[in-house]
Formats: structure tokens, sequence, C-alpha cells
């Protein structure tokens, strides 16, 4: 039976690759405007315990070129080490820096801890531009004028950019590509931007520039108080209320690496993948559907024979090729990472799966707050 399988999941894994080339070619790639942005723009920074990025991360914005109203608020959310310290030493020394610090609370019932601290920021800041930095993103020099200019050139009220994911470790290496390799293979953004279809939504919490009266219409935050996936609810706000939200290409304009450690990965994964594709079911189809394209098929190219094991190649080739086109298109590792593509994907789903039998015995953290 699962010999028979084969050729189907091999096309079905080409036709996936061929749409991750075409998808990968439509990205939008914001372009810095002509002269200088003269809007109020506030950059807001939460922070937990980010020494050893929130200096890097507060220059970059720093050294913003063709902006010229910007404001940089952190907020140091009961961090035990010495972000507040680093992020006031800066801001003794630039006036647009603001450090704004909290106890360390748990937050209010019904919410969770980032989106707690990226209310309270915006609550503070008077602008025409909202941007929601994570503390661990390093910005190109134009990075803020080219959003803004794809903000109001696009009539966009949010802009979503991916930047680019650097990955260092071996379990990092298997299992990052998969951020941006997963909506490049399936959701078809240009369709997705002209119908602005909420189901169809792709961001990254990393990085988000909003129009700030879109960004108070939909409550902000507030309106995705305790979403684990924070981001990606946000873009649906904006588009179940009628406004316009896309998906860009932010790898030429910023820079994250999410986690240290093996440690820190799987806990920053589980705290969420339970939550990515609609509840159990959707989870048991969605890593079935990716085993059953990207596994078997590289199974039958080393176990099978004949027209199996033909069939079987053709499928791993198509995973491995869909890496590379979205590697290269986002400036990311290529080889030999994308050849361990089947491997990516048993770490994912192993993943899931852990982040669901810790979700559901209640034992989700996230930089020592239950999640």
């Amino acid at each position: 039976m699962v010999k028979k399988l084969i050729p189907w999941l091999a096309l079905g894994a080409t036709a996936l690759t061929i749409h991750a080339a075409w998808n990968v070619r439509q990205l939008r790639r914001p372009q810095p405007p002509a002269g200088e942005v003269t809007e109020k723009v506030a950059v807001l920074i939460p922070a937990r315990d980010e020494e050893q990025h929130i200096g890097p991360t507060i220059e970059s914005v720093r050294a913003q070129e063709r902006v010229t109203r910007l404001a940089i608020h952190v907020l140091d959310d009961g961090s035990g080490d010495a972000t507040a310290i680093i992020a006031k030493s800066i801001a003794s020394k630039d006036a647009r820096v603001s450090v704004h610090e909290e106890a360390d609370e748990a937050p209010p019932p019904g919410w969770l801890g980032k989106n707690y601290a990226c209310a309270r920021l915006s609550d503070s800041v008077d602008a025409d531009v909202l941007i929601f930095l994570d503390a661990d993103v390093r910005l190109e020099p134009l990075a803020i004028a080219s959003l803004v200019n794809e903000l109001r050139s696009g009539g966009f009220d949010l802009v979503a950019p991916y930047p680019r994911q650097e990955a260092s470790g071996l379990l990092e290496r298997l299992v990052q590509p998969l951020l941006v390799w997963s909506w490049a293979t399936t959701v078809p953004l240009r369709v997705a931007e002209s119908r602005q279809w909420a189901s169809m939504s792709v961001a990254n919490g990393q990085l988000l520039t909003f129009d700030a009266t879109a960004y108070r219409t939909i409550d902000g935050h507030s309106s995705v108080s305790n979403d684990v996936i924070e981001d990606v609810a946000l873009m649906r706000r904006v588009r179940e209320a009628g406004m316009r939200a896309v998906t860009v290409d932010g790898s030429q304009l910023a820079t994250c690496r999410m986690y240290e450690s093996s440690t820190d990965l799987l806990d920053g994964y589980t705290k969420s993948a339970w939550a990515a594709f609609g509840g159990p079911l959707g989870s048991i189809f969605v890593n079935n559907a990716l085993l059953g394209l990207y596994v078997l098929p590289a199974l039958a190219a080393v176990f099978g024979r004949g027209r199996t094991r033909a069939w079987g190649l053709l499928g791993y080739a198509a995973g491995v090729t869909g890496r590379l086109v979205v590697a290269k298109a986002t400036g990311e590792r290529q080889l030999p990472d994308a050849l361990a593509h089947p491997a990516s994907i048993i770490a994912f789903v192993v993943i899931n799966k852990i982040s669901w039998w810790r979700h559901l015995n209640g034992t989700t953290e996230w930089k020592g707050r239950s999640v």
C-alpha cells in the first residue's frame, strides 16, 4: 500500500516546490524612499533577560537612516540580569531612547507576558507608525525607512517582514529553516494579499510595522492578549477589520538568531507549536502530511527498488530543491543543510508532539513564566 503512495507523494512534493519557487519570486521586498521619512516613528522593544542582545539591538535602531522623527522605547519586563542597566546606559547618551522598567510579576489573568509588555509599551507613545521589535533582532540602516515606505506606498495598515533567520547549532540548522520554508511552500502570498483573507495570514512577531491608527482600531495587543502565536493573530485582526496587511521579505532588512542553544530552541518552539494548526486534529493531519510528503519518499529512495526508488528519489529531490529555492531567496544557509530536509521534518514533528505533551500537562514555560 505504501509503495503505491510513493508516486503521489513525490508528485505532491514536486507541486509544492514549484509553488514555493513561484511564491518567493512574488514576495514584496521593501525599498527605501527617495527622501526622508518625516512621520513620527516609535520603535517598541519588549525585553526580558536580554543582556546579550539588547545593546546591539538598540544600537541598530539608533543607526537608522532617513528617519527624522524616531523614538525608541524599551520595556524591561522584570529582567533578572543587566538588561535595564545596558538600556539605560544607552538612553543616557541619546534622548530618543526611553527605558520603562516593570517589576518581575506575572501578567494579569488572560494575558501572556510578551503581549502584555507590547500593550504597555504602545500605551506610552504618541506616533504615526508603531514598530514592534524583538530584543534579539538587528536592523540594517535603511530598514525602518524601507518598511514605512512599503506601509505608505502600498496603502497597508500592517507590514510584516520576515527577518533573515540565523542558525548555528545542529538542532537550529535542522529546525529554523522550516520557519520560512513552511509558509513559502504552502501559502499563496499574492492571493492572500489581493483577497486579504484572514485565514492566509503570515506574520513574524520579531518585527511588525503598524499604522498607529490601525493598531488602535483593532485594540492592538489587547485583542490577542492570550494568543501564543500573537503575530499571526494580529494580522488576522487587521484583515477581519477590513484593513490591509501584507507579508514581505525582510531578509535584507533585519537578522535574528532566535535561540542560543538547543534547550532554548526546544522551549521556544514547544511554547507555541501546539497552537499552530488549529487543534490536535490539525496537528495530526499536518504532521502526517509532512512525514508522507518529505520522509516516506526519502526512505523509498534508500530502501526501495526499481520504480519505487525512482519515485522516492524524485520526492526527496523535490524537498531539497524547495529548501534551496527558499533559502537562496531569503539569504539563509543552503548546503549542506537542505540535504537533511527529511531529518528537519522529523525533528519538527517530534517538537510538535513535545509541545502538545507539555501543553496538556500544564508544564509549558518561557523565561520563567507559565504559558
